[in-house]
């Protein structure tokens, strides 16, 4: 039986009181291990050596030598790949092929950040005769990082990585339904010299390890990552201790598809935008608004592909893997049968394999064809391996289209005509707008973060980085 503990000052531990989870494998519905249930007790205790570590320790280093830190982290998780894409596999349901991926962006980011420890520079403004006036960016003392199940190691590397870089001790609550990964990296970074303290990891419930992170009052910065409505829950939280918080939440991502575009360029990132990680991405394109003119066209191209995809184990490596657990197989068929209610009809399906273990978490991908734009297929996230597919007329109607939704995280714009293309970029209501791709591989340098209901603030790049400092201006009267 594999057990995660938690990381807390530089040594794993069990909780507080004792208490346990047990870790499924989303690929059979096996118990194969169990987590620490960290509680308040735990956070406290994690939050008491970070600051410890920040005022004796961190604090102390200088920007060169915490890039050197985290460049050895870097180098230590390239040549551990091989275990963090097996727990990572194991602990998502992702196909093996994503997991050894998600490693990759792991390291990247801490390569990022870790050269630009030495680069975040303050400035000097020029004032009134008789001063100097200069800023210094300065780190906040301890943040909080309350970390999603769905892509672990890449959501702890683009705010951990930025978050040590800016000069930060950090607390990390990881979802309790994928610690795995991160606990093993928290041990790595102890390996490269990280001193104790400065990373804490505290696994257990939502309710009860997460909210005492974010209610906590030494906790100097929040970055949560997850659902719309528990991301309100979180900024209430830090609202009433007067915390900032950067919030990345939800999404229902559209790509729009004009009659100019290069279909067969276009057809494969529609399809693996949606069944990526099975569905379960918040910047998953789970809206395809394609021009009248060719919609038919599309729609069965799109059906064909479906077709042809595959759910199966992480170790299958196939198209899909499972949903992470039984409770997020049950959301999603809950939006079926809704859409059964409406009246929807599928236009094409997947499959899952044969040999599929009976009690695996699994959904074969669906394609909805010209559904309503007041569907709660249309206006809701769903976190499955569901598309839907609208048509629109013009540019007018596929902005309504695009932007009739709660959400703006990311969206899609595939045309030739380059006028259309910024004209339209500039209108979307979105945090990010891919044109003629989607996701721009996922680079760690792309500032990534929402508008609407989809968040606020900034992660990944150097943008990242003033979010985990605070400025502090100095003026000096010198005659």
């Amino acid at each position: 039986m594999q057990e995660g503990l938690c990381w807390i000052n530089g040594h794993a531990r069990t909780a507080v009181d004792g208490g346990w989870i047990d870790n499924v494998d989303p690929s059979d519905g096996v118990s194969f291990g169990r987590l620490a249930r960290g509680k308040a007790a735990d956070i406290d205790a994690a939050v008491s050596a970070a600051h410890d570590a920040f005022k004796n320790r961190w604090q102390r280093v200088s920007a060169v030598e915490r890039g050197r830190v985290m460049t050895r982290l870097a180098t230590l998780v390239t040549q551990d790949a091989a275990q963090l894409a097996s727990l990572e596999a194991r602990d998502t349901g992702k196909p093996i092929s994503q997991a050894r991926a998600d490693v990759v962006a792991l390291a990247r980011y801490f390569e990022f950040y870790a050269g630009a420890c030495d680069k975040l520079h303050g400035q000097t403004l020029p004032y009134a005769e008789g001063y100097t006036v200069l800023t210094l960016r300065e780190p906040h003392g301890v943040t909080g990082h309350i970390i999603p199940w769905n892509y672990p190691m890449q959501i702890f590397g683009r705010s951990v990585g930025a978050a040590l870089a800016a000069g930060n001790c950090c607390v990390v609550k990881p979802a309790e339904d994928a610690c795995l990964s991160l606990l093993r990296v928290a041990a790595l970074a102890s390996e490269a010299g990280l001193p104790d303290g400065v990373l804490n990891l505290v696994p257990g419930l939502g309710i009860e390890a997460g909210a005492a992170l974010a209610a906590h009052p030494d906790i100097q910065h929040l970055s949560f990552t997850g659902s719309t409505a528990t991301g309100k829950l979180v900024a209430q939280a830090c609202a009433l201790r007067a915390s900032p918080v950067t919030l990345e939440l939800g999404g229902k991502s559209p790509q729009l598809v004009f009659e100019d575009a290069d279909l067969d360029a276009a057809l494969p990132v529609l399809v693996n935008a949606v069944i990526q990680n099975a569905g379960q991405t918040c910047s998953a394109g789970s809206r395809v608004l394609v021009q009248d003119t060719i919609a038919d066209r599309l729609i069965e191209a799109l059906a064909h592909r479906f077709c042809a995809l595959r759910a199966g184990p992480s170790s299958a490596d196939l198209d899909l893997g499972p949903l992470v657990s039984r409770k997020q197989q049950q959301v999603v068929w809950d939006f079926l049968s809704a859409a059964q209610r409406e009246g929807l009809e599928v236009a094409a399906q997947g499959s899952v394999v044969d040999d599929a273990p009976e009690q695996g978490f699994y959904q074969a991908p669906v394609l909805f064809a010209d559904v309503p734009q007041s569907s709660r297929l249309t206006q809701s996230e769903i976190f499955g391996p569901v598309l839907v597919v609208q048509r629109f007329t013009d540019e007018a109607d596929a902005l309504r289209l695009a932007n009739d939704t709660p959400y703006g995280l990311v969206a899609g714009l595939w045309t030739r005509d380059g006028a259309r293309q910024l004209r339209l970029a500039k209108q979307l209501h979105s945090g990010q707008v891919f044109i003629n791709n989607y996701g721009a591989g996922g680079g760690v340098e792309l500032p990534f973060g929402g508008v609407k209901g989809s968040g606020y603030g900034r992660e990944k790049g150097f943008e990242a980085l003033y979010g985990f400092t605070q400025l502090k201006t100095i003026a000096i009267r010198h005659g």
